[in-house]
């Protein structure tokens, strides 16, 4: 059985409801899921996991947020060479210029992108959500 994490922030809920389709189709899918927020992952905890899934909006200019996401994210970095990963997030504003740049950072890392990344404006609706589900698959 693999081992998913599923690692998000949300401020509004909207990447937090993502994160839970993630986690939910993953145990759905076979896999052993579990939930965090940013806050209670940290790099010790990357390998116990099989793949991680990392969810965060786009923040101000379209970027991580600041306080919590991106300083553990940029703490695992160093631990994403050969890891199965897959990005999620939503945003209010821009066209998700923030993803396509922390894709660009993932690889940069080594990260093996499981699937195209997610998101989604807003509050996921159906689409968002079979997509979450078919990123949890791939991950699975």
């Amino acid at each position: 059985m693999s081992k998913i994490a599923v690692v998000y922030w949300s401020g509004t809920g909207n990447t937090e409801a993502m994160a839970n389709v993630i986690a939910d189709a993953a145990a759905s899918a076979g896999a052993e899921a579990k939930t965090f927020s940013a806050s209670e992952f940290s790099t010790g905890d990357m390998a116990g996991y099989d793949a991680i899934a990392f969810g965060c909006p786009a923040m101000g200019a379209e970027q991580l947020e600041e306080d919590e996401f991106e300083p553990m994210f940029s703490a695992c970095k160093s631990t994403l060479k050969g890891k199965k990963i897959a990005l999620f997030g939503s945003y209010g504003w821009g066209d998700g210029e923030w993803m396509r740049a922390w894709e660009a950072d993932c690889r940069a890392a080594g990260a093996v992108l499981a699937c195209d990344s997610v998101i989604c404006a807003g509050e996921p609706d159906e689409e968002a959500k079979a997509a979450c589900e078919a990123l949890a698959k791939a991950l699975v």
